[in-house]
């Protein structure tokens, strides 16, 4: 069995925690396992948290900033993909190779690093329209008494 979901959110901090609490609610319905369902919802609050701080770009000709940003997870047999999509720059090689130069002592900057060490696989891209998109899988762990588990 599969399912899937995607949320069109607002670029706003309150957005971040509902994400999490749905991504939460579905595994644990689902009958994943929670210390897999607790490393993809703080790899989910990292992605959506850049989008919500980075998402946003000045619209050529609009002149309006985007205020929403696309949350999609599939829960398929036996793997989890999330995906994160804005309509901001997008991320450039600079972004992308800043994400291990964090200091240990810094506040922010350690967010990509973090979905990478708790995913098994993250692509950070662009989307079609040249936002940013951040996806990732994680081999999924089921409860002995999950109801979707495979048998």
């Amino acid at each position: 069995m599969s399912i899937w979901w995607s949320l069109h959110l607002r670029r706003e901090a309150a957005s971040v925690p509902l994400a999490r609490r749905l991504l939460l609610g579905t595994m644990e319905t689902a009958g994943v396992d929670p210390d897999v369902s607790y490393e993809l919802s703080v790899a989910l609050t990292e992605a959506c948290a850049n989008a919500v701080e980075h998402g946003g770009r000045e619209a050529v000709g609009r002149g309006a900033a985007s205020e929403a940003y696309r949350v999609t997870a599939y829960l398929d047999g036996e793997t989890c993909r999330i995906e994160v999509a804005d309509s901001g720059p997008g991320f450039s090689g600079t972004v992308v190779e800043r994400r291990t130069a964090a200091p240990d002592d810094a506040e922010h900057g350690r967010g990509l690093r973090l979905i990478e060490e708790l995913a098994d696989h993250v692509h950070f891209g662009r989307t079609g329209r040249g936002g940013a998109l951040v996806s990732f899988d994680k081999i999924i762990k089921w409860r002995a008494d999950a109801p979707l588990a495979l048998t």
